[in-house]
């Protein structure tokens, strides 16, 4: 059963009905004690980095979080959250992922927000399971997260090569919204669903 983080900063409709339809099971985490009703979390997020690290850090959820054994998909701003520390508001986050969330570069006559459909093309990964490489997901977002082999699993271009996917150990996350994307992100949730512990 999937538990969503609900700390005020997700689009928590698009991604309640995309599980609706693949019939997942799901619920709100909105306490610590709550984490342990879950299989799998998700860390939703729409907005600003250092907003949505001040409400994360409202919750008292943050130590908990980090600290968690069983499988956690960050989406979005939810995969910026778990990097070290983001330009956008110059704010310091979880540092799960020992990585930086920076802004698109101005000078590379690229539109920011980076908005739309872009290919993915990633390394062979339980979460990509029966997707095509350089399959297009939905990304709409103004900050990256600088590209790193270690952890990187997917990638995608925009003026850069950036991370659109990485893992840490349970940590997943992925900087396009698998719940905005068609059969291809919902495949990315159900696999999600069924990464064992």
């Amino acid at each position: 059963m999937i538990g969503i983080v609900n700390y005020g900063a997700g689009n928590i409709f698009s991604l309640t009905s995309a599980l609706q339809r693949l019939n997942l099971d799901y619920g709100m985490i909105n306490t610590e004690a709550d984490l342990e009703k879950y299989s799998h979390i998700i860390i939703p997020g729409v907005g600003h980095a250092a907003a949505a690290m001040k409400k994360l850090e409202q919750t008292g959820l943050v130590n908990a979080l980090k600290s968690l054994k069983k499988p956690v998909l960050g989406i979005c701003v939810g995969m910026q959250l778990l990097t070290q520390h983001s330009e956008e508001g110059d704010v310091k986050l979880m540092n799960i992922f020992p990585l930086r969330t920076k802004l698109f570069d101005k000078q590379q006559n690229i539109k920011i927000p980076h908005m739309g459909w872009n290919n993915v093309e990633f390394k062979n990964n339980l979460l990509f399971e029966g997707v095509d490489n350089q399959t297009q997901f939905y990304f709409v977002h103004s900050y990256f997260i600088e590209y790193n082999p270690i952890f990187d699993i997917a990638t995608a271009n925009y003026g850069i090569r950036f991370s659109a996917a990485i893992q840490k150990d349970n940590f997943y996350a992925l900087q396009f919204h698998p719940e905005k994307s068609g059969a291809a992100g919902e495949r990315l949730l159900k696999n999600f669903s069924t990464i064992k512990q």
